[in-house]
């Protein structure tokens, strides 16, 4: 039988799985829960072995890489326990995004989803990130801090001292909430926890659309701080001049008017160029698998 590889990609919603054989054919893939729980990867893997005709209780792969969000901390251990493989490569969800986002594996992928973080790879095999700080120190440009200024331009108008926002009373529709408040409480609580908070993001671009001025305002510091993420790997590990892939991958980037902006502050680097992944992260998992050989 040809040597089998594994690529795990492990959010902390869901995880997916995809199966190839040595000639780089995909033969299955599947999902399962968060990968904080062993039974996410678990069944994410018996998932894509069903797929795939494989029996999951037998299967040894060759290779198997899993990017979890979060990193490998004591997962490891645990990955161990569960997969059946000559060799266990343990990493970041950034390493697997750049992994299938670009031909060579090389260059830098945003991503901006809840929240937000910039990670590179040069020819030398250096890496370096930038970002990533979670939502109580950082995140910028992520759904999660897009909504958070939206929120605080609700309240500064509510209480007289910010201009005039469209965004109060949508805002207001999108969450039922009384006032603006009362909409800041309601997110305070259990039933409110970030990634929700963060799916209304839509609601500030739409604003922009309809000709809100803050909420444009909003978009464009949001793709100005990601291009700045981007800009800070760049700095790490090429030179000025020297061309770059850089990938954006994420929710924030469904809004055409952030990813034009974005792009546009990216490409002033000469050499850059700017545009979406090739391949998904799990598939980028499985790439980094392939290299292992």
């Amino acid at each position: 039988m040809s040597r089998l590889f594994l690529g795990v990609d492990g959010g902390q919603s869901s995880t997916k799985a995809v199966i190839g054989d040595e000639s780089g054919r995909v033969l299955g893939a599947g999902s399962g829960g968060p990968c904080n729980h062993a039974a996410g990867v678990r069944e994410s893997v018996d998932a894509a072995c069903g797929a795939a005709g494989l029996d999951a209780a037998t299967v040894c792969f060759e290779a198997a890489c899993c990017g979890l969000s979060g990193g490998a901390g004591n997962k490891r251990g645990v990955l161990a326990q569960i997969l059946r493989t000559r060799r266990l490569i343990v990493t970041t969800d950034a390493a697997i995004a750049l992994a299938g986002a670009t031909s060579t594996g090389q260059g830098i992928v945003v991503i901006a989803g809840t929240g937000s973080i910039a990670f590179g790879r040069n020819a030398e095999g250096r890496v370096a990130r930038a970002g990533g700080w979670g939502y109580a120190f950082g995140d910028e440009g992520g759904g999660f801090d897009m909504v958070r200024q939206a929120v605080r331009a609700a309240l500064r108008m509510e209480e007289g001292w910010g201009p005039p926002t469209n965004l109060r009373a949508a805002m207001l529709e999108a969450t039922g909430a009384r006032d603006a408040n009362d909409m800041l409480h309601r997110f305070y609580g259990d039933e409110w926890p970030r990634k929700r908070v963060a799916a209304l993001a839509p609601v500030v671009d739409t604003a922009a659309l309809e000709g809100d001025g803050v909420a444009a305002e909003i978009l464009g510091r949001a793709a100005q701080e990601l291009a700045l993420l981007a800009g800070a790997v760049r700095r790490q590990l090429w030179k000025a001049g020297e061309a770059v892939e850089v990938a954006h991958i994420g929710g924030v980037f469904g809004s055409r008017t952030m990813l034009e902006r974005f792009r546009l502050l990216v490409e002033l680097e000469e050499g850059d160029r700017c545009g979406p992944p090739l391949r998904s992260p799990a598939e980028g998992a499985l790439m980094e698998a392939y290299r292992a050989r």
